[in-house]
C-alpha cells in the first residue's frame, strides 16, 4: 500500500520562508523593536541605525515582503510601522511569537541615543512652528479641521458619559481656548494645560471674555510625572504634535482618575504633507487601530468612537478610552 505524504503548498512555503528570512537578521529585529510604539521614515531609520538609505531600504523591503511592517505615505516620504499579526493567516502565530520575543530585546545604547535625536528634531520643528504662528493659530487649524467641524460630535460623546456634578476636566493643549466654555459648563473645575505661553495667552482671553471663573490655566509640560488627575482628560488635535505619540498617550493616561475617561480627537491617517509646514503637524493623522492599541497598552479600555468626514477630504476620529475604576496604582 502506497502512503501519500502530505505536502505544504508552495505558496504557504513561500510565506513562511519570507517570514523566517526577515527575522533572521539582527538589524531587522532591532528595526522591529524600534517600531514597537512609533513609526519612522526611511531617512530617520537610516539615521537611527547609522547606515545608508539604500541599505535601510533593502531591509525594510524584506520586512515588508514578510508582512512584518506596514507602510503609509506622508507626502514624498514613506513611513513604516509594525504590522499586526493575524492568527488566522499562514505564519500568523509565528509572527506574533516573533514580535513578543522582539519586545523583550534591549536596544543598543547608541540606537536609543539616536532615537532621542530624531525625536528632538521633530520637537524642534513643532516648537518653531508655534513660536511663529500663534497669532494665526485658528486660521491655520481651519485649513484642515477647526473645532467647529467636530465640536458637535465631541460634545455628543462627552454628554453620553454623564459625569457627576463635582467632576473635573483637564484639557491638554487647549490651543486658542475655544473649547474651554463647553468644558466649563459641564464640569465643576477645568484645568487647561499647555507648555506654550503664547497659546495660554489666547486661552486667557477666552476665559476673560466668557467669564469662566472655574477654569485654571497652567503653564507646564503635560508629560511631567508630577501632575494632578481629572475625571475627564481631553486632547483635541494635540497628539499629532507629540514626538512619540504612543509614549505620550501612556503618560497622559496617568492623568485620568480611576473610572475616568480620556477623550482624543484626531485626524485619521492622511497623505497631505503640506499640513506639516502649514499647521506644525509632526504626524499626518493616525490609524484607528494604532490609537486603540496604544490606549490598551496604557491600561485604558476603548469605548465609543465617532468618525467625522470633512468636505476637504480629511476624516476626524473622536475616541473615548476609559480607565478601570479599580486601577489605583496607574501613576
Amino acid at each position: 500500500m502506497n502512503l501519500r505524504v502530505p505536502t505544504i503548498g508552495h505558496e504557504h512555503c513561500d510565506e513562511l520562508a519570507a517570514l523566517c528570512k526577515a527575522g533572521g537578521d539582527p538589524l531587522r529585529l532591532n528595526v522591529l523593536r524600534v517600531l514597537t510604539n512609533d513609526s519612522f521614515g526611511v531617512l530617520e531609520l537610516a539615521q537611527i541605525f547609522a547606515i545608508g538609505q539604500s541599505g535601510m531600504s533593502h531591509h525594510l523591503k524584506v520586512l515588508a515582503q514578510a508582512d512584518l511592517v506596514a507602510t503609509r505615505r506622508e507626502g514624498n516620504a514613506i513611513f513604516y510601522r509594525r504590522a499586526l499579526p493575524n492568527a488566522t493567516h499562514v505564519g500568523g502565530r509565528l509572527h506574533a511569537a516573533l514580535l513578543e520575543e522582539v519586545d523583550g530585546l534591549e536596544l543598543p545604547v547608541e540606537v536609543q541615543v539616536r532615537i532621542g535625536q530624531v525625536q528632538q528634531q521633530r520637537a524642534a520643528a513643532s516648537q518653531d512652528f508655534f513660536s511663529r504662528v500663534e497669532e494665526k493659530f485658528r486660521a491655520q487649524q481651519d485649513l484642515i479641521a477647526g473645532l467647529a467641524q467636530y465640536r458637535e460630535s465631541l460634545l455628543t460623546l462627552l454628554d453620553k458619559l454623564s459625569f457627576g456634578s463635582q467632576a473635573s476636566a483637564l484639557e491638554v493643549g487647549p490651543g486658542d481656548g475655544e473649547f474651554l466654555p463647553d468644558l466649563a459648563r459641564r464640569f465643576a473645575q477645568v484645568t487647561a494645560l499647555d507648555n506654550s505661553p503664547a497659546m495660554l495667552e489666547l486661552a486667557r482671553k477666552v476665559c476673560l471674555r466668557e467669564g469662566l471663573a472655574n477654569v485654571t490655566l497652567q503653564l507646564a509640560d503635560a508629560l511631567s510625572e508630577l501632575g494632578s488627575q481629572a475625571d475627564c482628560v481631553v486632547l483635541n488635535m494635540v497628539l499629532h504634535h507629540f514626538t512619540a505619540p504612543a509614549d505620550a498617550l501612556k503618560q497622559l493616561s496617568a492623568r485620568v482618575k480611576p473610572g475616568g475617561s480620556l477623550l482624543v480627537t484626531e485626524l485619521c491617517s492622511h497623505d497631505q504633507s503640506w499640513a506639516k509646514e502649514a499647521c506644525g503637524d509632526l504626524w499626518l493623522g493616525f490609524e484607528q487601530d494604532d490609537l486603540a492599541r496604544w490606549a490598551t497598552a496604557a491600561g485604558l479600555a476603548p469605548g465609543d468612537s465617532l468618525y467625522v468626514g470633512l468636505r476637504n477630504g480629511f476624516q476626524i476620529q473622536v475616541r473615548h478610552f476609559q480607565r478601570p475604576a479599580g486601577d489605583t496604582h496607574h501613576r
